[in-house]
């Protein structure tokens, strides 16, 4: 017995100093090279004082594809190539879990579909996603145009307009008409457009709550916002209101035990996705505004091919049809080198839940990780000349995975839904201005 217990102890220590001297040997993956920044501050500051192309450009071309940084308050490796990009929102997506900072999460709600990544997520998803279908797209074209043509026809007083604002303006109101239907989309809207524009100025402020920061008014607006909604939500109910828009969608949800959504839950989805439709479209037509600008001859071509279309509805008399959204090769490649160019969305947030390694660096749990569009989108080795507008690069095919990156305007929903994006409708003279409708067109993603 006893010398049993002595082999048995022998091949135990043997195996342990083997294992140990392999372990040993075993080259530990090192953290990316970069920077962490000041304490606590990290690179926020220099994030939010330099163009964007700048503090992500030098830093990938000092330390390559893949480095760490410090911003908002957290660690971080951000990645600058497609496979990488591709390791962490699809290959190994299961590594890493959707994250904001926290102070970007108080804003929108802790319940937002964009905060989880379980059964609740996909539940969340479904829903966002049936009240943004395609079915539901087609049938809200002739009330997203007059919209639009409401929008142009406060534009014609030969005042001058700030066009950012008036578009995110024209955005919040396509926006509520898909959350809260034709019934309650006009009934609180300025209330609603009053302080969420307070909510969404102060979103990517420096997340200092103090009285008076604007970020305490994001935080103010907030907390007004949850009551509008409140009260919308208490006259459906009251009227005993039944609608297929995304609020109507969340008030009747049950999952397989029964349980409906709480209220918070509902309150935080309808802001979270009201924040993920407004804000980006509305700068992407900022930035169509400005290239058809600056390109008169695409401005020209894009205005007969919108003419078309305005003759054949008899000037205007007849709506503009689905078909016809899907019929706009010009516009479309307009819109999608304008994604290209802008990369409005420079970066999305997720979170390693365990310790990963990628190219022989650690990427530690707990650390955000950062897929960077924006690089992608400029870089010459994938876009030729890419600091040059030019639609006609998308005549030709393009590789799916590198299209995913292209049309990357929002990534709440990668493998499917990406967005809604606004599509120019029609153009003409209108005597000495030129009108523009714009309508919301789908873009799917691609797996």
């Amino acid at each position: 017995m006893n010398t049993v217990l002595l082999y048995c102890f022998v091949f135990a220590l043997l195996s342990f100093i083997l294992l140990g001297k392999q372990t040993r040997n075993k080259p530990r993956a090192k953290l990316p090279p970069g920077s962490m920044g000041w304490p606590y501050l990290g690179e926020t500051l220099q994030l939010y004082s330099q163009n964007p192309n700048v503090f992500f450009g030098t830093r990938q071309q000092r330390y390559g594809e893949i480095f760490k940084t410090h911003i908002l308050g957290s660690p971080g490796v951000m990645l600058c190539s497609p496979e990488a990009i591709r390791f962490v929102l699809v290959t190994q997506a299961h590594l890493f879990k959707p994250t904001y900072p926290k102070s970007k999460e108080k804003l929108i709600g802790p319940s937002a579909l964009f905060f989880h990544q379980d059964d609740y997520h996909t539940q969340m998803r479904r829903l966002v996603q049936g009240s943004l279908s395609l079915d539901a797209i087609k049938n809200l074209v002739p009330d997203i145009e007059a919209i639009a043509i409401s929008t142009l026809d406060s534009w014609s007083g030969g005042q001058i307009v700030n066009t950012f604002y008036e578009l995110k303006k024209f955005t919040f109101d396509v926006a509520a008409l898909f959350i809260f239907g034709r019934v309650n989309s006009t009934h609180y809207k300025e209330q609603l457009k009053k302080n969420y524009f307070t909510l969404d100025k102060g979103y990517n402020c420096f997340p200092i709550n103090l009285p008076g920061s604007s970020y305490n008014k994001s935080v103010l607006a907030r907390r007004r916002l949850s009551l509008i909604l409140s009260e919308i939500i208490k006259e459906r109910k009251e009227n005993k209101l039944v609608e297929k828009d995304l609020l109507g969608s969340l008030l009747k949800f049950k999952d397989e035990q029964g349980q409906t959504l709480t209220h918070n839950q509902i309150l935080d989805n309808i802001i979270g996705v009201l924040f993920a439709a407004q804000d980006t479209t509305a700068t992407l037509l900022t930035w169509i505004l400005k290239y058809m600008h600056d390109y008169s001859e695409l401005l020209e071509a894009i205005q007969a091919e919108q003419k078309a279309i305005f003759a054949a509805n008899e000037g205007g008399k007849q709506s503009l049809s689905w078909a016809q959204t899907r019929n706009m090769p010009l516009t479309s490649r307009a819109i999608k080198e304008s994604l290209r160019m802008a990369s409005i969305i420079s970066f999305t947030f997720r979170e390693a839940v365990e310790d990963v390694e990628y190219k022989g660096y650690l990427i530690r749990k707990g650390w955000k990780v950062l897929p960077l569009f924006r690089n992608i989108h400029h870089n010459p080795d994938f876009f030729n000349e890419p600091h040059n507008f030019n639609p006609s690069r998308f005549e030709v095919y393009m590789a799916r995975s590198m299209l995913l990156l292209v049309l990357a305007l929002n990534s709440i929903e990668e493998n499917e839904l990406l967005t809604l994006s606004l599509k120019l409708h029609q153009a003409w003279n209108k005597t000495q201005y030129v009108r523009a409708i714009w309508q919301w067109s789908s873009y799917l993603s691609w797996k």
